[in-house]
Parts: C-alpha cells; structure tokens; sequence
C-alpha cells in the first residue's frame, strides 16, 4: 500500500510476454484484413503485392532493432519521446509527442474504434453507419460513432483501474486474435485454396501494372517498369507500413516493464518478427484462394479478386470462399476481437508519453500525477476525450491518411538519433547495440527517406498537410514554454 505522504510510482509489472504482447496487439489491428487490395490495384502483380508486404517488415525489423540499443539505454517512461529529447532536445521531442496526441496515437484509436464498430454492425445492423442517431445539417452522428466512443471510454476505464487489468485485457485478446490468424493462414493454405485462382496469380507473378479507379470503375491500367515500378511500390506501402505501425509503442511503457534493457529490446525483436510473419502468410493465402486481378462489376468475390473485394474487405473476402455465407459473421468476430484488442495496447501506452510530456512541463501539468492505481489517470482522460472528438469529427479517416508520412519522419530522426546519442554519449551503458550498426540503421534511414520523398510526389494531397501537422506544433512550443517559464517566474517571486 502507498502511504498518503507518499506520491504513487509506477509498477514493474510487464514481463517479456506481457510485452511482446503488447508489440503484437498494437500492430495488428484492421489493417491485415483490407489494405492488400489498394495495394493489389497500385502494384498489380501478386510477386510485388508480397514484395511490398517484405519491405515493410524488413524496414519495421530493422527500426525496432534500432530501438532496442534505446530502449536499453534509456529505459524511461514515454520510450521514443525521451530518445529524441536525449539525442536533440525538448523542442524535437515536444513536435513528436504534440503529432502523437493530435493525429498518430488518438487517431489510430479513434480509425480502429470505428473498424470494431463497424463490424459489430455486420452481427447487429443497429450499430450500422447508416442508422443517424442525430442530424445538425451536414453533421451526423451515427450508431456506430456512438459504440467506438463507448469502447474507447470502456477501455479508457479498464486502464485507469490499473496496469494489471489493462494486461490481463491485452494478453487475452492478442492471444485469440493470433490464434484465429493462425486458424485462417491453415485453411486457406490446406482447404480454400483455389486452382483458378493459383493459375492467374502465379501465370502473372510479376506483371506489375498501376490501376486507377473513380466511383467504383476502372478508369485506366497502366503497366509499370522502372522508376515507375519503384515509386508503386513506394506509394502503395503507405497501406502495410500502417498496417505494421504501433510497434514502437511498448517503448512508452517502458518504466513499468520488469528489467527492462532486456525485455524492452527483445519484446520488440519477437512482437515485430512473428507480427511480420503473420502478415506476410496472410497475404499468401489471400493468393491461395482469389485472384489479385478482378473486376469491380463482378457479381461474387473471385470475380472481384483482391484489387475489388466489397469495400477493400479481402479477408472477408477470401473467407466467403472458405466458409460460404457464413463468412462475413466468422470475420466479422476476427476484426472486433483483432481491433479491440489493438486499441486497448494504443490507449494503455499512448498515455505514458504524455505523462511523460507533463513531467517535462510540455502537457497539462495534471497528466503528470499518477492516480492511486500507479497509472497516469489523468493523461488518459485527456487521451480518451480528445480521441472520442475525433470519433465525432469523422475527420480521423483524413488525419490518418496523413499519418505515415509523420510516422516515417520520426522514425528517421529517432534512428539517427543512434548515431547522434554514439557520440554524445559514448559511455553509456548499451547492453544492446544496433544489430549491423552503422550500415543496417542507415540502410533504414535511406529507404524511409526515399518512401517519404515518393509520398510528397505522388500523394502531395496526404503528405504535405502531414507535414503541416509537425510544423503547428512549432508555435504552440514556443507559447507553452512561455506560459510555463512565465508561472515558474511568478512562482520564485
């Protein structure tokens, strides 16, 4: 029991499967079940649809073993926050964890919370997007909003009881949703596999060609080769590099996680890998059983293939080839117990950074007191109300598209953060090096950095208001700092 006298602290109490748990949990999500047909239509060929899938894991494998040296470094709570303010200062940090709360981790929540009521509308039509609940003009709020904003607080409440509960709710359906992914990879490689199917995807393994669409028709399908080849792909890895995001997010756990230097590297090591792996089996078994080709006035989901699955959705998709009618049900059950699973890991973890920040004395000051269950209380109401207005907005589907580009952007300063921290602070303990350091992390750095230069290009649309999201945050820096230094000032007088 903590005395009255004395303030709550955190509790070591995540072990290494605890953790890896949490690696695992936040990075699967929807994603898996839907981004492989936009990805299907801007490469085209099922050899580049895997390609696409691969580099994603090899640069995800590759950042999170860049992570480990941190984590082992700096075994402090709010994991990529605190690696940035070491290797550069408050200022860079503060522009990570200011587009953390406002886009990265809230919106993810808030995108997965409405893909966990979504398909608990396919099992009860009430909770449909369609059923408006209330009309103020244009603005409408629907039943599903209503349900994600009830799972948010849900999982909100069960975090602020303790970080017990939250990883007992972790645990148990990250288990059950890798134990369904594993039912899925089975049966699609020994039981729906479809020889129609098998003979166009591998006839045409690498025949790469960029389809555009509009209102659901085909306006032109270009064939790809070269430069163009290269930029597809780097286009079409916005899908799968979401897909396999929130890896990092174990690192903002960080002081509650049982030694630490080691666990904290390894959870990354084993969570991403078998993360990956998974991803990648999916993906081969979607090949198994529809073809990539298709066509979006196709009556039945071979027809469709996986370029025009009924709402991107190619696992449920592929189920319907599996399980017949009963597949929408099946896969429904898969993405509610996948996505609320993935958003009780993004609610748990989010909050510590921005303790994290508080502590820092760049967040509200109350998100930096840990309440009597030793868990930042505070910072996950504010996560919970913010997140819950984004739900709202239904703006949370524009905010993520602006994601990636942030994500990558922080992703390269904390990896050349490595090199920076070497020199800094070349005594520091490290019981984990960078595997391949220097050449793998660059390797990373280069590949990220051309992804996100092709995403300027050629989603200019998405980028650049991404970007604009990082730079807003300069100004409300300056002013916070201001505000801060201004009341510790009148605090000494």
């Amino acid at each position: 029991m903590t005395s009255s006298n004395t303030q709550p602290e955190f509790k070591r109490e995540l072990g290494l499967l605890d953790s890896t748990m949490i690696v695992i949990g936040s990075m699967i999500g929807s994603g898996i079940f839907i981004v492989s047909a936009d990805i299907g239509r801007i490469v085209g060929a099922p050899g580049y649809l895997l390609l696409v899938w691969l580099i994603t894991g090899v640069m995800t494998m590759i950042a999170a073993l860049s992570y480990g040296e941190l984590a082992g470094m700096m075994p402090h709570v709010g994991g990529q926050y605190a690696y940035l303010r070491e290797a550069y200062n408050p200022f860079v940090a503060f522009l990570y964890g200011w587009t953390l709360f406002l886009v990265i981790q809230t919106g993810t929540i808030a995108a997965v919370a409405v893909a966990f009521a979504k398909f608990i509308g396919v099992l009860i039509p009430w909770f449909s997007e369609k059923n408006i609940l209330f009309s103020f003009g244009k603005f409408h709020i629907t039943a599903a909003q209503i349900l994600a904003i009830s799972s948010v607080i849900l999982l909100t409440y069960v975090n602020m009881r303790g970080l017990k509960e939250g990883k007992i709710v972790q645990n148990i359906f990250t288990s059950t949703k890798i134990i369904a992914l594993l039912g899925f990879i089975l049966l699609a490689f020994f039981v729906g596999k479809n020889a129609s199917a098998i003979a166009v995807n591998f006839g045409n393994f690498w025949n790469a060609s960029w389809t555009q669409i509009a209102n659901g028709k085909i306006l032109s399908i270009n064939p790809l080769s070269g430069w163009m080849l290269l930029s597809a792909i780097g286009v079409a890895m916005v899908g799968s590099l979401f897909s396999a995001d929130a890896w990092n997010n174990i690192t903002f756990t960080a002081g509650e996680v049982t030694n630490p230097k080691r666990n904290i590297p390894l959870s990354l090591a084993l969570g991403t890998g078998a993360v990956i792996l998974i991803y990648i089996l999916v993906n081969i078994g979607y090949l198994l059983v529809l073809p990539l080709p298709g066509s979006p006035e196709a009556t039945d989901a071979v027809g469709r293939g996986i370029q025009f699955a009924v709402s991107d959705r190619v696992g449920t998709a592929a189920a319907s080839v599996i399980f017949g009618e009963s597949a929408a049900i099946i896969m429904a059950v898969m993405i509610i117990i996948s996505t609320f699973g993935c958003n009780n890991g993004l609610i748990l973890a989010g909050a510590r950074v921005y303790y994290a920040m508080a502590k820092d004395k760049l967040f509200f000051k109350s998100a930096g007191i840990l309440n009597h269950k030793s868990v930042p209380g505070m910072a996950l109401v504010v996560q919970c109300i913010w997140t819950c207005l984004l739900c709202i907005s239904g703006t949370y589907g524009d905010l993520l598209d602006y994601v990636v580009f942030a994500v990558l952007l922080f992703y390269i300063l904390t990896v050349i953060g490595i090199f920076i921290l070497r020199k800094k602070q070349p005594n520091a303990e490290r019981p984990y090096k960078t595997f391949g350091y220097p050449i793998i992390p660059i390797v990373y750095i280069f590949l990220a950095a051309a992804i996100s230069i092709d995403l300027l290009i050629f989603k200019p649309q998405y980028t650049w208001p991404g970007l604009g999201i990082v730079l807003l945050g300069i100004p409300v820096y300056f002013v916070w700092k201001k505000q801060t230094d201004e009341h510790d000032d009148l605090q000494v007088k």
